[in-house]
């Protein structure tokens, strides 16, 4: 059964970094190349050497852009790290448990791009949209926010994948909706 477009009203999940609740996932769970934007090659789920081993810091945070770590201060991941960390694996971490390293670095590959795709939808339902373009992405939305999600695998489901992958054509078809900037 699905609900009319007009009854759906996800709850969003928290969409901004809050790196106090995470488990520094993003500075485990992807791989680097030396580049302007990496000062040093790292592999994918190997904690990055600038990490403090006491906490879950950046020992050289403050000065990430002068040491060659712009990629770094670009980042975000829309909230999905603490997500993944609190809410997927109730506080646990790969510090705690090092086998839940490929566990959580998968996790966060997962729900990054849904935590991104979330923010774009919510900007673009803050526009004045027609009724059934409204209601079209509010069930986006809905489907991008699966009820009382437990693993990751929630978010791997079709229904989620696919509304995943139908938000670039959604966003391409909001451009005549979209006010000139003056």
């Amino acid at each position: 059964m699905t609900s009319s477009p007009q009854s759906i009203t996800p709850t969003l999940p928290q969409l901004d970094a809050d790196c106090d609740r995470c488990a520094a996932l993003c500075c485990v769970a992807y791989p680097f190349d030396a580049s302007e934007d990496f000062a040093i090659i790292k592999e994918t789920e190997d904690p990055c050497p600038n990490l403090s081993g006491s906490c879950f810091g950046c020992t050289i945070h403050d000065h990430l852009s002068n040491r060659g770590f712009g990629g770094c201060v670009a980042y975000s991941c829309a909230g999905a790290g603490q997500r993944v960390t609190q809410d997927l694996f109730h506080g646990e971490t790969w510090r705690d448990d090092p086998d839940l390293i490929s566990h959580m670095s998968h996790a966060l590959r997962v729900l990054r791009p849904i935590h991104e795709a979330l923010l774009i939808l919510k900007e673009a339902a803050a526009l004045p949209l027609p009724t059934e373009v409204q209601n079209r992405c509010q069930l986006l939305i809905a489907e991008l926010c699966p009820a009382a999600p437990t693993s990751v695998w929630d978010f791997e489901e079709d229904s989620v994948q696919s509304a995943l992958a139908s938000v670039p054509e959604f966003i391409e078809g909001l451009i005549a909706f979209v006010p000139p900037r003056g």
